[in-house]
């Protein structure tokens, strides 16, 4: 007969021992992302001088909005750094999880993840709720501090060897000028003709009090398809 006993302890077991992988992998990533926030202050800290200097001073400023949060404004631009709190495992159907790096220990499946929204800043200077943002990239973390990034072009393509990339300063140095870089060259398009070629009184009322007329660098194409 099955040894209830022994099976719960096995279970009981199990649990702890998911819960403490998970509970490094968060802790990782959180090493990861206070070390992120600090390179980014000092690269504001550098450089914001010279943009004061410039013939038309631009905005430029970095500020920590807590555990999971923390911006970049520069130009034009907002980037948005974010932290989940929970801990995922990369989906099943990703090349990765292919590699003998995963095989050998499943483990190094589990990240921590760390967004990159980009968004105008004006969308912010003005509280314009309605106006798009865009996810440029998200980080994924495991226990080893490995990482790939998921994102578009300059971020998706350069940084995608999990098995062999580790986080550490350089490597997130890289990722910040890579995330304003590929910025500063995604740029703001009209939204279609036939998109806004019709507008009630009311909305136009509603858009002159609170300036709600959404805009977003892509409005009215799919950010997904974009090709660059």
């Amino acid at each position: 007969m099955p040894n209830h006993s022994t099976d719960v302890k096995v279970l009981v077991q199990s649990i702890i021992d998911k819960a403490s992988m998970k509970q490094e992998v968060y802790q990782k990533t959180q090493e990861v992302f206070t070390q992120f926030k600090t390179i980014t202050e000092q690269f504001v800290n550098v450089h914001k001088k010279t943009f004061k200097k410039a013939s038309h001073p631009l905005l430029f400023e970095y500020s920590d909005h807590g555990t999971f949060e923390f911006q970049l404004k520069f130009g034009s631009d907002v980037l948005i750094f974010f932290m989940h709190s929970n801990v995922f495992e990369i989906p099943r159907d990703y090349l990765v999880m292919k590699s003998s790096y995963i095989r050998d220990n499943k483990a190094r499946s589990y990240c921590g993840i760390i967004h990159i929204f980009n968004f105008l800043a004006d969308s912010f200077k003005f509280n314009r709720t309605n106006d798009m943002g865009y996810c440029i990239g998200r980080i994924f973390v495991n226990f080893e501090k490995h990482y790939f990034i998921e994102g578009k072009k300059e971020l998706g393509l350069l940084f995608n060897n999990f098995p062999l990339n580790a986080l550490d300063k350089k490597a997130l140095t890289s990722i910040l000028y890579s995330a304003v870089q590929y910025t500063l060259h995604f740029d703001l398009l009209t939204p279609p003709y036939d998109n806004i070629k019709d507008v009630t009184v009311s909305e136009m009322q509603t858009a002159l009090d609170s300036m709600k007329i959404s805009t977003g660098k892509r409005l009215g194409f799919r950010f997904q398809a974009d090709e660059f």
